[in-house]
């Protein structure tokens, strides 16, 4: 679970981070409760201090949009299309409002309309949303390790890569498919 060599564009490492508070290797979560989650939220810059811990069922739609992040960002490594993230995602842009607003000076942005955590978590989709429209989503993926799914950005020539690391992870996933193989 190495970072990309490559800083991913439209903010991506905000979405690549939130998806990475699930150490799968590790087993460690650093959002495993709502003061967790709302304390990483105030870290990037999406939650104010002061504002109100999260509830449990808030940190549950979060747990379920990192999830579904997950998800599809596997879709992107194995280049098949996830069965139901597609849904939570449009849930998610759907409460919180997910919007196209100009400004006086008639510049646009993409933006949530809605406050608290629905906002909070839309606000998540933003760059997800910049890069779909210039094709570097695609390039986000999770590790095809099922014991690391490291979220990562794909900086390679042909987006063709498969492990955050592969040093690490392909190397012993080759192993473990070399050995299989061999004990056959």
């Amino acid at each position: 679970m190495v970072s990309s060599r490559t800083s991913p564009p439209h903010n991506l490492q905000l979405v690549i981070d939130f998806v990475n508070t699930l150490d799968v290797e590790a087993g460690v979560d650093r959002t495993r409760t709502p003061a967790e989650l709302s304390e990483w939220l105030q870290g990037q810059g999406l939650r104010s201090p002061g504002e109100r811990e999260l509830d449990a069922a808030e940190h549950g739609r979060a747990i379920e949009l990192r999830e579904a992040l997950r998800e599809v960002m596997r879709g992107h490594t194995h280049r098949d299309e996830p069965t139901q993230a597609g849904r939570r995602l449009d849930e998610v842009s759907r409460l919180g409002q997910l919007s196209v607003r100009f400004a006086a000076a008639g510049t646009v942005e993409l933006a949530p309309r809605a406050g608290g955590e629905p906002g909070v978590l839309a606000g998540l989709l933003v760059p997800v949303a910049y890069a779909a429209l210039d094709g570097t989503w695609r390039r986000v993926k999770a590790c095809d390790a099922d014991d690391c799914q490291w979220a990562f950005y794909d900086s390679s020539r042909n987006h063709s890569g498969r492990w955050c690391d592969m040093a690490v992870c392909g190397n012993r996933t080759k192993v473990r498919a070399y050995r299989a193989k061999r004990t056959d």
